[in-house]
């Protein structure tokens, strides 16, 4: 298994780092060993996403900040 950043210090940070643990595409199976989410806000929400390298599927998580 690929080594993983660190975990970070903020409870995004956290989110993002228990995604990037299984990368495994829900539509073809590949995991991913290498990839990791992105992660974008626009200010009232955090989006993350990751797309499958084998399939070009796109795997997303959207948090609102309420």
């Amino acid at each position: 298994m690929a080594t993983r950043r660190n975990a970070g210090t903020t409870a995004l940070d956290r989110l993002r780092s228990r995604l990037d643990a299984d990368l495994r595409c829900p539509e073809c199976g590949y995991e991913d060993a290498d990839g990791e989410w992105s992660a974008k806000t626009t200010g009232d929400r955090v989006l993350y996403r990751h797309v499958c390298p084998s399939c070009g599927a796109i795997d997303s998580l959207t948090l609102r900040l309420d």
